[in-house]
């Protein structure tokens, strides 16, 4: 395929990154800034500065991957520009295609959102392959570029509707997050106890790996999940007195595995 990028942050670099690796050719760029181009120059060297109020050459896939706020602005800017443009996607998990509706009338859109953490272009590109890319579009023809683009990256394309979107994105935000909310809880507390955090480094990937490989209410133990009550007691009590900031969430982590694991009886009596 060949490209034009529309906002070079993380993610669109990232996807061009790898695009570029796999064959595919990144034509231009749109940045909202002079700094924007010299990242996307410094990531995909030679890459074409494009104007934005200039036609877009021709191109098969216009990536818009600025904020989700920004992609109706957008897409309504360019629209005057992409008569050559042959389809149109936008890379949030959350928006819905209604966003990129003033490019219809040029060509057919979709959303391709890859389900994975892009902390920046390169390690961005390398955390890629295996990840799984949410495809949404009403154009089959559009849906089969799509599912041949993110296997050609090395991704595994699944198909996503537009109504299911904001839940999707809920829980991606939740898969991503929120472990890593209670790795930072946990790290806190074992410092607390004067104990350092690398000691729970099996503890936790024993806890991931059971998540993944038998369910999350497979995989639940501890004393939440056996209804111990008294010792879930003693818990809050000791998180009270030694790192007090952290009461709360302790308390609600512990509402939220009472309830995965049938527990909340026993469990909510413990709890302030």
């Amino acid at each position: 395929m060949e490209v034009i990028l529309v906002g070079p942050g993380r993610a669109g670099l990232a996807l061009c990154l790898a695009m570029v690796e796999a064959g595919h050719r990144v034509t231009g760029v749109l940045a909202r800034d002079f700094e924007g181009l010299q990242a996307a120059s410094a990531v995909l060297p030679g890459v074409r500065w494009l104007d934005w109020h200039e036609p877009l050459p021709a191109a098969d896939l216009l990536l818009v991957a600025v904020s989700d706020g920004a992609i109706a602005g957008v897409a309504e800017r360019l629209a005057p520009h992409a008569d050559a443009v042959r389809a149109a996607v936008h890379v949030s998990g959350l928006t819905l295609l209604s966003a990129l509706s003033p490019l219809t009338d040029h060509c057919p859109v979709g959303s391709f959102h890859p389900l994975q953490t892009l902390p920046n272009p390169r390690d961005g590109r390398d955390r890629l392959p295996g990840a799984w890319v949410g495809i949404t579009t009403e154009d089959d023809g559009l849906f089969t570029r799509l599912v041949e683009l993110a296997q050609s990256i090395g991704c595994r394309p699944f198909a996503l509707t537009d109504e299911r979107k904001a839940l999707y994105h809920a829980a991606a935000s939740a898969a991503a997050n929120y472990p890593v909310a209670a790795l930072a809880m946990a790290r806190r507390l074992f410092e607390a106890a004067g104990v350092g955090f690398g000691v729970a480094e099996p503890l936790v990937r024993a806890a991931v790996d059971n998540a993944l490989r038998l369910g999350p209410d497979e995989a639940l133990t501890g004393p939440v999940a056996r209804g111990e009550g008294g010792t879930v007691r003693a818990q809050v009590e000791a998180v009270s007195a030694g790192a007090p900031e952290l009461a709360a969430a302790f308390v609600a982590f512990a509402r939220a595995a009472a309830q995965l694991a049938g527990t909340d009886a026993d469990i909510e009596e413990s709890l302030p």
